[in-house]
């Protein structure tokens, strides 16, 4: 048995289809989207790729938070007006926004990190630190 959806717009028990495609009482959907990324390693640095088709770098804040984690977010609204006489029956498309964040290996050159924007894909290079370096890093502590 298949339970039948009252249609507030009907005055049956039949559903119309028209109304059911723009009825405003679907599930709210969550403003929030992430886009897929892949993480590249070689052995001179990591690679970060986000799908960003659509968008362009001033959409995009990427930053190191306190805890020095990659911080990838940003945020693209459209508020184009139309000259027509259209109105949106419903408008989900308008709005994107999201923030990713990544824990950084210990091998990151955090002061040379760089990102580019190319075709759709929002590029973060990440570059180990060299072995030089690495041996600059070390401290030797004395025992007082």
């Amino acid at each position: 048995m298949t339970p039948a959806i009252r249609n507030k717009h009907y005055n049956g028990w039949m559903p119309s289809i028209f109304n059911d495609l723009f009825d405003t009482a679907w599930p709210a959907t969550a403003d929030v989207t992430t886009p897929a990324i892949n993480v590249k390693e070689n052995d001179h640095g990591y690679c970060v790729e986000v799908a960003a088709a659509g968008m362009n770098k001033a959409d995009f804040d990427i930053h190191l938070d306190e805890n020095d984690n990659l911080v990838i977010s940003m945020e693209k609204k459209s508020e184009q007006q139309s000259d027509d006489n259209t109105r949106y029956l419903r408008r989900e498309f308008a709005y994107s926004k999201f923030a990713r964040t990544l824990i950084l290996p210990d091998d990151v050159d955090k002061d040379a990190i760089k990102a580019t924007m190319t075709d759709g894909i929002l590029t973060i290079d990440l570059p180990k630190y060299t072995e030089q370096q690495k041996q600059q890093l070390r401290r030797s502590i004395t025992i007082g």
